[in-house]
This record gives structure tokens, C-alpha cells and sequence, in this order.
């Protein structure tokens, strides 16, 4: 079966409010096939150059969104009202983000740890293994995921980011 590739090209937004910031609307009808295949993680390319993950999500206001951070703005030199041209592939991995080898030789070797984070949202455990892939030090990022599974145990398995955040900063001090 041929892998779901949608393409489309969109200047690149703003909203007012200070949630989201810069965005790509994607069209309806895009919007409408992917839900219609219950498809909710994507890979996004933009401009052919720069691949992430993704999801596209409801503004509200009847329309689709994918947001556009300030490190793939900058990386990309997009400004406000560019246009750009971006495709949409189902994201297929089990987290639907990379998960850095580190964290994922962890999660093996520690099987409390493994299970608390198992046990999070899928939408936490997204969060916790961007904090670790943006790492670009092996060792840093192996550091990382040692406290962030050692947090969740201490935690029982309860998420508070400015508590891990403090995790984090306790571990620099050791």
C-alpha cells in the first residue's frame, strides 16, 4: 500500500492570542482525509529541507493548524506571511516523535521507570522525550533521562514540570 503524503502551500500565520504563535493553516480537505483514517501524528516537511513531528490541530474557529516553532523559523529564515510549501505524512512510530536511544536503553534497563512513564499521556510522554532529544550531548541527554525517571519514581508517577524542572537543576549541583 502506498504510504498517505498530502502537500499543500500556506503563508505562515500568526495568531493574536499568546498561546500558539506562528502557524500553517492546513487545508479542509487534507484535514478531512486523515481524520477519516483516525490519522492524528504526523511527519511535516517544510520547504523539502526540514522534517518534524507534528500534529495538526483545531483552532476553534472551524479551521486546522501546524504550529511552526521559532527553531524551524529560524533555521529556515521564515518570516510572517511567507509562503510555504509543506507535506504531511502519517507518523507511524510508536510515540509519534523519535525517542532519543538513550531514554529508550533506560526505560528498558528500568522497568518502575518504564512502567510510570508508560502510564503518562501520551501527550506527557511526547513532552518528556522532546526535553531529552533536544539534547544534543549523548551524555547530557542520558543524564536527563536518568533524572526524569528517577523524578517519576520519587513522584509516583505524578507530572509537575516545575518539579522536574527543580529535579533537573538539583542534579547540575551534585
Amino acid at each position: 500500500m502506498a504510504k498517505l503524503k498530502k502537500s499543500f502551500s500556506a503563508p505562515l500565520a500568526q495568531f493574536d492570542d499568546s498561546i500558539w504563535g506562528f502557524h500553517l493553516r492546513v487545508p479542509e480537505d487534507i484535514v478531512n482525509e486523515f481524520h477519516a483514517k483516525k490519522i492524528k501524528r504526523f511527519n511535516c516537511t517544510i520547504n523539502g529541507e526540514h522534517q518534524m513531528p507534528c500534529a495538526v490541530n483545531p483552532h476553534g474557529d472551524g479551521y486546522y493548524f501546524v504550529y511552526m516553532n521559532k527553531q524551524v523559523r529560524k533555521k529556515l529564515a521564515l518570516k510572517l506571511h511567507d509562503i510555504v510549501h509543506a507535506e504531511l505524512e502519517p507518523n507511524e512510530t510508536k510515540y509519534g516523535v523519535p525517542l532519543p536511544e538513550e531514554l529508550e536503553e533506560l526505560l528498558y534497563q528500568d522497568p518502575e521507570g518504564s512502567d510510570f512513564f508508560h502510564a503518562l499521556t501520551p501527550g506527557k510522554q511526547r513532552s518528556l522525550i522532546y526535553l531529552v532529544s533536544k539534547i544534543k550531548s549523548s551524555n547530557l541527554r542520558l543524564q536527563k533521562s536518568l533524572v526524569i525517571l528517577d523524578y517519576l519514581k520519587f513522584s509516583g508517577g505524578k507530572l509537575d514540570f516545575k518539579e522536574l524542572n527543580e529535579a533537573f537543576k538539583n542534579s547540575k549541583r551534585k
